[in-house]
């Protein structure tokens, strides 16, 4: 990914993760709550098999609609 859809990626998660602070799910492995900045991220990677880094450039609108549903959907 060039480094502009990455800076891009980078805004939209610090969007999404300030709106998911306080609203993802409670876990075991979490007991003092979970950090959305890295969530996101997290499913990015398990859904596209990679990091949003190393995913091509033509990759960036499913990155950005993951984010979207992550936002609109805390899991």
């Amino acid at each position: 990914m060039n480094e502009a859809n990455k800076q891009r990626i980078r805004e939209r998660i610090g969007e999404a993760g300030k709106m998911l602070e306080g609203k993802l799910p409670p876990t075991e492995r979490h007991p003092k709550g979970r950090n959305p900045y890295a969530h996101i991220p997290q499913v990015i990677k398990r859904l596209c098999g990679a990091s949003y880094t190393d995913l091509p450039d033509d990759e960036l609108p499913t990155v950005l609609r993951i984010i979207e549903f992550c936002e609109k959907n805390p899991f």
